[in-house]
């Protein structure tokens, strides 16, 4: 057997295993998307990321988290499902197919669960089972969902402002005491200072209007921290301004004058120095501990508010109630991730915000680093669906690669047919995208329809493959069978290992064969010099 004729019978025999991985991949990515494997695989994922481990991403809290996260608007955008009667029916019928597996191996209430969660009707009330879900998600997109789901935007916002009014409180306590000592140690001075005091009252009055006002702009998203804090200033520097403009001669209400001013100094010289040693913007790993009510950073900030009666007190004890009814379903891995999360990211901030962004980049980057693993789990299962597809293909079609093999060698009619064919179709195409695949798939279509292939249940096949005809029996069927299982394993094998492998594969044999052809110029030379 020459080299020729064993490069053509490869070449033969490669371009139908490419024929064949062909279908097989359509008919796989075509069970993937009826059973939504992709979107199964990447919900299952994500559960055990927020778990920890596999163990624990089968409990209900978990479960129930990662659904919350998949009803979130974010990831809601990301799934883009159709409507309109006659588009979603079809749909249906997919889901009700793609749910039957995933249902039949699950047990008890979890089966009777939705795989991909619930979200509620447009009246926010009756829960509806979803369908469907993404097969991708962004890293960012699923960061940002983590963290607003566990409302730690929304936890800063509200401790910023719980600390923003403790201070206002705190400071205008101060300017009071400092005003109550100065009508006590005046209470016998003349009408003029009595006068004073009482006009010093009104405008102290003012100023209490003033700071619950900036309070309420913050509140209101009016204004950011910074500016709240110098509209405080300011709103001191206008009542110092008013004292120092009618105040009468006497010692005592000068002393006073010079305290406030000190005072004022001492708390609103430097801005950013304040709102820092006030501790007025929280790091961004206190916000992820006090999650964990009961800790001792959690017990830290209760101690910062003593007066029950005041409106910070009330709106850090309202925050606190939130934190406990929320934590009570939030699993106890998900606390420790966060918290080791904030961190590496409290190392690298410079302040609440800048904590806020990189906690998100954190999140995002082990999200990544999460779905690599799992794609590569998602990888070696598709092998194996592929391996179950392609044995299935061999099977049923009665792929026998010894058969193959036996017939190229033989027929050349079959094997110059097959390798022309094999020529033009490798040198006008490529596999580089979907599309360049769906083009090579319609002209291999075209082919089998032109070229009866050694493949089949057909009579001819069968006797080929048995070694027996009507006339003649094979005395030795059970080695014939024997080969003809193992050539259909051989076959299952190779479809499995996809067209891209196949097409490269290819490639190269018709490479090697076309090199190995002399010019015609040197052929006809070469038979005029023999002549």
């Amino acid at each position: 057997m020459t080299l020729p004729l064993i490069l053509d019978i490869t070449i033969g025999l490669v371009f139908i295993y490419l024929i064949l991985s062909l279908l097989a991949s359509e008919i796989q990515e075509l069970i993937t998307t009826v059973l939504q494997w992709r979107a199964v695989h990447l919900k299952k994922s994500i559960e055990i990321l927020i778990a920890g481990n596999v163990n624990q991403s089968e409990e209900d809290s978990i479960i129930e988290l990662v659904n919350e996260l998949y009803d979130h608007p974010l990831i809601k955008s990301v799934n883009q499902e159709a409507k309109g009667f006659l588009t979603v029916l079809p749909r249906k019928l997919i889901w009700f197919i793609s749910n039957l597996p995933v249902k039949l191996s699950l047990s008890g209430k979890k089966r009777t669960n939705s795989i991909f969660g619930y979200t509620k009707n447009s009246l926010g009330k009756t829960k509806v089972e979803k369908r469907s879900a993404p097969s991708y998600i962004p890293a960012d997109t699923f960061a940002t969902t983590l963290m607003e789901t566990l409302g730690i935007p929304q936890l800063v916002d509200k401790l910023t402002e719980s600390r923003l009014i403790n201070f206002a409180h705190q400071q205008f306590n101060s300017i009071q005491n400092i005003l109550i000592s100065l009508r006590e140690q005046t209470y016998d001075a003349d009408e003029q200072v009595q006068k004073f005091l009482d006009n010093i009252d009104q405008d102290f009055r003012e100023l209490e209007r003033e700071f619950k006002n900036i309070i309420s702009d913050y509140q209101k998203n009016k204004t950011d921290l910074t500016t709240s804090v110098n509209r405080l200033a300011k709103s001191l520097d206008k009542f110092i301004g008013i004292f120092e403009l009618d105040i009468p001669e006497h010692p005592l209400v000068n002393k006073t004058l010079q305290r406030l001013k000190l005072f004022r100094k001492d708390i609103f010289d430097d801005i950013e120095a304040t709102i820092c040693l006030q501790g007025l913007r929280p790091n961004i790993h206190e916000v992820v501990q006090l999650m964990n009510v009961g800790s001792t950073i959690h017990q830290e900030f209760i101690s910062e508010f003593q007066d029950k009666d005041s409106e910070a007190y009330q709106t850090f004890q309202y925050l606190c109630q939130k934190l406990e009814a929320f934590t009570q379903k939030l699993p106890p891995s998900v606390i420790d991730n966060m918290a080791s999360f904030a961190k590496r990211a409290q190392i690298k901030a410079k302040s609440t915000e800048e904590g806020i962004n990189i906690l998100r980049q954190e999140i995002a980057t082990t999200f990544d680093n999460s779905m690599e693993r799992a794609s590569g789990v998602y990888r070696r299962n598709a092998k194996g669906v592929a391996l179950l597809i392609g044995i299935s293909i061999a099977v049923i079609a009665n792929v026998d690669t010894f058969h193959i093999v036996s017939i190229l060698s033989q027929d050349a009619a079959i094997r110059t047919a097959i390798v022309n064919n094999a020529e033009q179709v490798i040198q006008s195409n490529s596999v580089n995208s979907p599309a360049e695949i769906k083009s090579l798939q319609a002209q291999t279509n075209k082919i089998i329809e032109e070229i009866t292939l050694p493949i089949g249940w057909n009579r001819v096949n069968l006797e080929q493959q048995l070694g027996s005809t009507k006339d003649q029996k094979n005395p030795s069927l059970i080695n014939s069978y024997l080969t003809i299982v193992s050539g259909w394993l051989i076959s299952g094998i190779a479809i499995s290992m996809g067209a891209p492998f196949w097409f490269e594969l290819i490639g190269r044999f018709i490479n090697v064969r076309n090199s190995g052809k002399r010019p015609s110029s040197s052929a006809k030379s070469e038979v005029q010099d023999n002549g």
